[in-house]
């Protein structure tokens, strides 16, 4: 579902309301991340965390006019989730710079080789940065966007309680399947369409 101007609030109601909102967000996001390594993390969007990051980012940018609010419609609609499939943001954090850097280049291509998998079926490979390219030659990005888009088999399969698998077939950041746990499995289920 995108939002639209009519789903945000003012920068004067979003002012009285973002204490209370940030506090609702922050819990909602415990069951929509899932950290494949300790440096290597998807959080898993949906139309509350786009609505936070919206409203956030006119916050900040001190936007109401229509044509700018239009615009951070127009860049974050693409992460709510579209009913056949899950979107999220990944990211690879590492604090120290130096490390950083030597660690981001030896895992390009890693965006592409992060999957998701409903028990029964094949591995969903994400399809990365479909609004720019956030990789070189010499290494990648610290943060993806990525969609893994699923069947309607595979849609079915998930809402009907079959288990969900995540891993990377990445090199430098090779993840086995592991179960996507209880709590995040249903946060992901409610993202599939009937």
């Amino acid at each position: 579902m995108a939002l639209s101007r009519q789903d945000l609030w003012s920068l004067e109601e979003y002012s009285e309301k973002r204490s209370a909102f940030r506090t609702k967000v922050i819990e909602h996001k415990k069951d929509r991340q899932i950290s494949l390594t300790a440096n290597a993390r998807l959080m898993f969007e949906d139309e509350m965390t786009i609505r936070y990051q919206i409203q956030e980012m006119l916050r900040i940018e001190k936007v109401f006019d229509a044509a700018g609010i239009k615009d951070e419609l127009d860049a974050y609609n693409p992460l709510i989730p579209d009913g056949n499939n899950w979107k999220a943001t990944f990211m690879l954090e590492y604090d120290d710079v130096e490390e950083r850097r030597v660690k981001l280049a030896g895992l390009v291509g890693v965006e592409d080789l992060v999957w998701m998998q409903v028990e029964g079926f094949d591995k969903v490979f994400a399809i990365a940065d479909e609004d720019l390219e956030r990789e070189n030659d010499v290494k990648t990005s610290s943060v993806h966007f990525v969609r893994f888009q699923l069947s309607d088999d595979m849609v079915a399969a998930a809402k009907s309680g079959k288990g969900i698998f995540i891993g990377c077939d990445h090199e430098n950041l090779n993840v086995a399947g592991q179960s996507v746990v209880d709590n995040v499995a249903q946060s992901l289920v409610a993202d599939l369409a009937a």
